[in-house]
């Protein structure tokens, strides 16, 4: 936090809160950099004010920062990512393991990888209302105080949302299916193994690479097989899901991007897969930390 006192009970204050901020912001926002402005942009508000008159200083800032993060899901002036393909702009990229312990206690158990898929289709309306209230325990009512609503329109608001999450996690089952399939194809890659590879690929599946020199597209199962070399690389790199998809995000060594893949799968094969492997693209990308 810059510019506050150590010693300072206000700055002590707003730190006890910070996970927990930060576990909101980026839940809403989908996206760690604007999380981290909404709540330093939370904490400069809290500077402003008279913190002695705040009777609930979690509650106000729990509210100053939805407030924020909501703004920001309306006017779109999240931080620009590199899409892919019919991806739209800003499509999370999660790594399919469980949170770390941290977010684990401010989220919750009931926080599944299906979640982070389904609030990108959620309105920003939506989206705040479910991540507030069924996430983070936030009473209706003070919800509609940051969205405009009364507390019985937005528990509908909530119960809307809280639908189209159960609608996505039913078809957990169906994303669970097309990794083992992306699984397969990686291994074989990894091993070289060209008939296997056959085996997974759809024999007009597409690759895409964003490479240095521009978009490169190879079409065909053969021709696909025989480029794998661009999946083997990433084949050691950690499971991830990319805007939706399954895919796999890779490091260098110095724990700067290396590539990140996403891939389509339809019918138990694999019908397109997009490669982003150039530097300057993957730096756009709000892409987790190396494990």
């Amino acid at each position: 936090m810059s510019g506050a006192h150590p010693a300072d009970p206000i700055a002590e204050a707003f730190e006890a809160h910070r996970d927990r901020l930060t576990a909101v912001a980026r839940r809403v926002l989908g996206s760690h950099a604007d999380a981290d402005d909404a709540v330093q942009e939370a904490w400069l508000r809290l500077s402003r004010q008279d913190a002695g008159a705040i009777d609930n200083l979690g509650g106000w800032l729990t509210t100053v920062v939805g407030r924020i993060s909501l703004d920001l899901l309306r006017s779109g002036r999240t931080r620009p990512t590199v899409p892919l393909d019919d991806q739209p702009p800003g499509a999370a990229v999660t790594l399919d393991d469980d949170p770390n312990p941290e977010e684990l206690a401010a989220l919750g158990d009931s926080v599944g990888l299906a979640l982070t898929t389904v609030l990108d289709s959620l309105r920003p309306d939506e989206r705040l209302a479910f991540v507030l209230h069924d996430v983070f325990a936030v009473p209706h009512g003070e919800i509609g105080a940051i969205i405009g609503r009364s507390a019985d329109a937005t528990k509908m608001l909530t119960s809307r949302a809280r639908r189209k999450v159960r609608t996505a996690r039913r078809s957990e089952g169906d994303r669970r299916r097309e990794r083992e399939v992306v699984a397969a194809f990686l291994a074989a890659a990894r091993e070289g193994r060209f008939e296997r590879l056959l085996e997974v690929l759809h024999p007009e599946v597409e690759l895409t690479v964003h490479a240095p020199g521009g978009r490169f597209v190879t079409i065909g199962a053969t021709e696909v097989a025989g480029r794998a070399r661009v999946a083997a690389a990433a084949a050691r790199g950690h499971a991830a899901t990319v805007g939706g998809r399954p895919g796999v995000v890779a490091w260098h060594a110095d724990g700067t991007p290396l590539s990140v893949l996403a891939f389509t799968v339809a019918e138990g094969r694999i019908t397109g897969i997009t490669a982003v492997v150039d530097p300057a693209e993957l730096a756009l990308m709000d892409l987790p930390d190396a494990v």
